[in-house]
């Protein structure tokens, strides 16, 4: 479970006039810290518990770890970017400000094939769980029909209201805490099982290759930053915000996972990786903890596919109104109904490729583009930052040089252990864009369109 919900402003400013601030700032550091771990989506540690978890060879946790030390330093790299710029907010933004718009094009083009994945994965979550409590009826009947279903609820322009979603949001950290509750009782004198935690040698490659697809798992850590505009000394806070935000998703990421291998250690038992998390509510417990789950975990599931698929229709749509994709079917807004029908219908057909594909690559396809766009933003930070003659000292180089750079290498580290066939997809996908681009510029004799993002 995964929610894009590229559209971030705060229900305020979503309804204030352009070019007007909606409030008086008034959010604090706990205020945008809570914001930012509501927004990241909790529970999606289960998405992906199953397939890292045998990934890893049973080292989910220590997998997290190391996916948080990366993105604790990517998210200090936001942290700058945002305080230099703290109207942008994206990567996107970020390198073309830093390296020209070209640039800019193909990380958003990057972005693109995640927004375009993460309602997939939602879909493919429906079908897998459903299969689960209802084994008669194939997983591709529920995916096909939540397809249809959201498919015509965006078509026609209907939405979540803002209560509906904090309702799911609370129903989740509900879940966490009744989950860890009882995993505890259930752990019972154990004690600290830390062999479960701790690697043995030759490990590391497996335990790469799970914390890249764990990158999912932290999609969303940079949303504070959308408010801006609500915050008092935003250019303190926010960074501030963001570096909290990240390393208290972490820290429950772990503890979540931990629960799970100290009640449930005999992860090669699991019958499908899949939905392994179902079988571990079993074990801890037993229906009334798995229908709790499958409840709550689906109905985010469903929030998240039709917020991630209204968010990729609007991007484009307005790829198409800027006819950077064919304008007669992305740009074209039906006259009654005041929506980008066709652009609604494109994502359906290729949210139909839920069908075809794995949880597995789905996950990782997502990862992909997530660490193309943080990789970047961390050398954004040193091409923004050390250009100016102030930075050029031994703190700024460690602060502006040394720092990101660390950044870089362990989001290109992670990268490197994602899957041959995902990388097979994601070049294939990286070649599309740049062809796009050549066609756009003319061969690069024309400056590349700007992308909206949101």
């Amino acid at each position: 479970m995964r929610d894009s919900r590229t559209d971030r402003r705060a229900p305020d400013a979503a309804s204030a006039a352009p070019g007007q601030r909606s409030a008086a700032p008034s959010l604090g550091l706990f205020t945008l810290v809570i914001f930012g771990l509501a927004y990241m989506l909790p529970m999606t540690v289960f998405t992906t518990y199953g397939l890292v978890t045998s990934e890893t060879n049973g080292h989910l946790t220590t997998a997290y770890a190391v996916t948080l030390v990366a993105m604790l330093f990517t998210a200090r790299s936001y942290g700058h970017m945002t305080r230099l710029m703290p109207s942008a907010g994206s990567a996107y933004t970020f390198a073309s400000r830093n390296f020209g718009t070209s640039a800019g094009f193909m990380v958003g083009w990057a972005l693109l094939m995640d927004y375009l994945f993460i309602p997939m994965i939602s879909y493919l979550a429906i079908g897998i769980y459903m299969k689960q409590l209802f084994p008669a009826v194939p997983s591709s009947v529920w995916i096909v029909g939540s397809i249809a279903f959201i498919t015509a609820l965006n078509i026609i322009g209907i939405r979540l209201v803002n209560r509906v979603n904090l309702i799911l949001i609370a129903s989740q950290l509900v879940f966490i805490a009744v989950f860890l509750v009882a995993s505890a009782r259930l752990a019972g004198g154990r004690g600290l099982e830390m062999a479960i935690a701790l690697p043995a040698s030759g490990d590391a490659r497996a335990i790469l290759a799970g914390s890249a697809i764990l990158c999912l798992s932290f999609l969303g850590f940079d949303a504070v930053s959308t408010l801006s505009e609500e915050t008092r000394e935003p250019r303190r806070t926010v960074p501030r915000a963001i570096l909290l935000c990240t390393l208290s998703s972490g820290v429950l990421f772990m503890l979540i996972a931990y629960a799970g291998q100290v009640v449930f250690p005999d992860w090669r038992s699991f019958k499908d990786l899949d939905s392994a998390s179902l079988e571990l509510m079993q074990r801890i417990g037993g229906h009334a903890l798995s229908a709790f789950f499958v409840a709550v975990y689906v109905a985010g599931c469903f929030a998240s596919a039709m917020a991630g698929q209204a968010s990729v229709t609007r991007v484009l749509f307005a790829m198409g109104r800027d006819q950077v994709l064919p304008e007669r079917v992305f740009g074209h807004l039906h006259a009654r109904l005041g929506t980008p029908v066709r652009a609604t219908l494109a994502v359906g057909a290729v949210s139909l490729s839920a069908l075809f594909i794995t949880l597995d690559l789905a996950s990782t396809m997502i990862s992909f583009g997530a660490l193309v766009a943080f990789a970047v933003v961390n050398l954004c930070v040193m091409r923004s930052y050390l250009a100016r003659p102030e930075h050029r000292h031994v703190a700024g180089w460690i602060k502006y040089g040394l720092m990101p750079a660390i950044g870089f290498v362990l989001n290109a580290w992670l990268w490197s252990g994602l899957s041959r066939q995902t990388f097979y997809v994601g070049i294939a996908w990286l070649a599309v864009g740049l062809c796009q681009l050549v066609w756009l510029t003319r061969g690069f004799t024309r400056p590349a369109p700007t992308l909206t993002m949101n």
